[in-house]
């Protein structure tokens, strides 16, 4: 009885498994007036606060102090906190107080009205980072008549269009993430539950400052 043929190596491995793909990088919505607001509230704050801490008298310093301890995470938390976070697999939402991530396959719809919001089966998640401007949809309005009514030669043309049509901010990055989760929604990687964390690093100096800033002023 012959035995099989083993090769002169010695027999063979499997090789190593393939390594999964990596995600794709994070495409970043942020509101760029939300940061600008926030660093001129946050300077002024330092700059009142700072005066208070160095110059005043009495209780003055520790009431400023705890004001700046409660304040500054507030600010923080509505300006430049706000973030929207959109991959192949999943959408990230980065609200004052919370963070959601949302895979793809969770995702019902994305649409702006009077804010940009999610919707995930029975619940509904403001997007904060992408802030609607009326005022901005109707120019982008205004500007897709004006192009819709003009032809190459610059005349006008009730039957010309435009090549593209002009959107608002908001409405172009609504549109943006309604595609990717219709693209990516049933893929395998796009699967799982929501997830809900609240932003306990901006709400536990904030209270804790309240609380410091009412014993102050009840003593004082």
């Amino acid at each position: 009885m012959s035995s099989p043929d083993v090769p002169e190596n010695g027999p063979e491995t499997p090789g190593p498994e393939p390594t999964p793909e990596p995600a794709a990088p994070d495409r970043v919505f942020r509101s760029g007036a939300g940061i600008a607001g926030g660093a001129l509230l946050l300077g002024l704050g330092a700059w009142l606060g700072g005066d208070a801490l160095f110059r005043g008298t009495g209780t003055t310093p520790w009431l400023a102090l705890a004001a700046l301890i409660a304040l500054v995470p507030l600010v923080v938390a509505y300006t430049v906190r706000p973030a929207v976070y959109a991959n192949d697999q999943r959408l990230k939402i980065r609200n004052p107080f919370r963070t959601i991530v949302l895979p793809w396959s969770a995702v019902d719809d994305v649409r702006a009205a009077y804010s940009c919001e999610v919707l995930a089966g029975e619940e509904k998640y403001q997007l904060w980072a992408i802030p609607v401007s009326l005022r901005a949809r109707k120019a982008a309005n205004r500007r897709q008549a004006r192009a819709a009514a003009a032809d190459p030669s610059g005349r006008t043309s009730a039957m010309a269009t435009p090549d593209r049509e002009v959107r608002a901010s908001a409405d172009q990055a609504v549109d943006d993430l309604r595609e990717l989760a219709e693209r990516h929604g049933r893929e395998p990687g796009a699967q799982g539950p929501v997830e809900v964390r609240w932003a306990y690093e901006v709400l536990a100096p904030m209270v804790a400052g309240a609380i410091l800033l009412a014993v102050l002023a009840l003593v004082s």
